[in-house]
């Protein structure tokens, strides 16, 4: 399985990027998980706002996006982490969240990170710090 890792600026999105992005997270978090929110939340393209993609050939099969702290008062946001479904239980996961921390401190040295996420992953996640 060979995964390419990509960081990129908002403002560096291509439109496919861009939609890949909305349809993984509207096929997880909508469909998959009928989580009710508004998912295109006006912050995905503002102020330093990064979004980390994992590609496997042409498939986005894991996202998250890295908020801009000036915007979320002082900390770093890791938000919308998900897993494609045909990807999952093969440790993406874990390399989606060392990648975050290592691109968030790349871009925001010494700023402290805040991760956004569902309840129930609480346990998950709070290895990581």
């Amino acid at each position: 399985m060979s995964i390419k890792w990509i960081c990129k600026h908002h403002t560096e999105l291509s439109i496919e990027q861009l939609y890949a992005v909305l349809q993984l997270r509207a096929e997880v978090f909508v469909v998959e998980q009928q989580c009710v929110y508004l998912d295109v939340d006006g912050q995905d393209l503002t102020g330093d706002t990064c979004h980390l993609m994992a590609w496997q050939e042409d498939k986005l099969v894991a996202y998250l996006r890295l908020l801009d702290p000036i915007q979320q008062g002082g900390d770093v946001t890791i938000g919308r982490v998900v897993t494609a479904p045909s990807i999952r239980s093969r440790g993406i996961g874990h390399e989606l969240m060392e990648q975050a921390l290592e691109n968030a401190e790349r871009k925001w040295p010494d700023q402290p990170i805040y991760l956004s996420a569902q309840a129930h992953l609480q346990g998950y996640y709070s290895r990581y710090g």
